[in-house]
């Protein structure tokens, strides 16, 4: 059954009363957390408690620090390598973000090494109406063990208007057909993009780490000049986060390199974003990818 019709009865609610500051828009963040693991869940990465608790706050403290830098609180924040629900609750419910009313959505991916999607959402501003995760097809009448896209539908209470967001975390160029794998995952992409618009979903954006390098969507603004890239790879920037499907909504994409993100690059020149790990070895940082942030307004 279509989206649409399974929800259209809550589509049909009045709309939420507007939360106490709330600006017209939508602020968007996606980040790629760099395996958010609960303690002991994985093997070759040991995230103890404590280094759990750090990079816990570190996110958090992440997620305030965009809010200071535009002036409003990002109403959404995907994620990806997101281990598993309980991180996710421990983020939002047991740093400082617990005061700022977010939760989130997840489903566990077929992916081998465990890591999935999730999208947190301001609970004072959107409804969430549906969700679901959407595998990938093989082509063989299979599905690809790797990311499912996270699919959600939301209502802005501000508004009144309905947006459709993806999250994706595309598969990695490791290993023979990696290619194909991300050609597959960009063509189930724009199949949902298709079917949402076929059903009436007129506002859509899709965000991710697409594992390759991609052009932003028709709409999307880069507001970016020194630093054009959200990894460093054998010394060079590359822009593999990004958003590549914007429909009925214009929006400004910056890449949020802060400070507190980033170290020197010892190895080349000028800065990288600082790593929880490299291969085994703990190093103390957030991520390998610097977050963007998008902010959308209707055309």
């Amino acid at each position: 059954m279509k989206i649409i019709q399974w929800f259209s009865f809550l589509v049909l609610i009045s709309a939420l009363p507007a939360a106490d500051g709330a600006k017209p828009g939508i602020l968007l963040m996606f980040w790629n957390v760099e395996n958010y693991f609960a303690p002991g869940k994985d093997a070759s990465h040991n995230l103890t408690p404590s280094r759990f608790r750090a990079k816990s706050a570190g996110l958090a403290k992440t997620i305030f620090l965009v809010s200071d830098a535009f002036g409003r609180q990002p109403d959404l924040v995907g994620l990806a390598e997101v281990g598993d629900a309980g991180v996710l609750r421990r983020l939002t419910g047991g740093t400082a973000l617990r005061r700022r009313g977010y939760s989130f959505i997840h489903y566990d991916s077929p992916d081998r090494r465990g890591i999935d999607c999730a999208l947190l959402y301001r609970n004072d501003r959107l409804r969430c109406l549906f969700s679901k995760p959407c595998h990938i097809p093989d082509g063989g009448g299979s599905i690809l063990p790797t990311r499912d896209i996270l699919l959600s539908l939301m209502e802005d209470a501000l508004s009144g208007d309905t947006l459709a967001v993806l999250v994706n975390h595309h598969p990695s160029k490791i290993g023979t057909g990696s290619g194909m794998r991300r050609a597959l995952a960009m063509e189930r992409l724009f199949s949902l993009r298709d079917s949402l618009l076929s059903e009436g979903v007129s506002r859509i954006v899709a965000v991710g780490d697409f594992n390759d390098s991609i052009e932003p969507a028709s709409g999307v603004e880069p507001a970016y000049s020194l630093r054009e890239g959200t990894i460093k790879f054998q010394g060079r920037w590359e822009k593999i986060d990004g958003c590549p499907v914007l429909e009925g909504l214009s929006a400004r994409e910056h890449i949020f390199d802060s400070p507190y993100l980033l170290e020197a690059d010892k190895s080349h020149s000028g800065q990288k974003p600082r790593r929880t790990f490299i291969g085994p070895r703990y190093l103390g940082g957030l991520s390998d990818h610097l977050p963007i942030v998008l902010e959308i307004q209707n055309k």
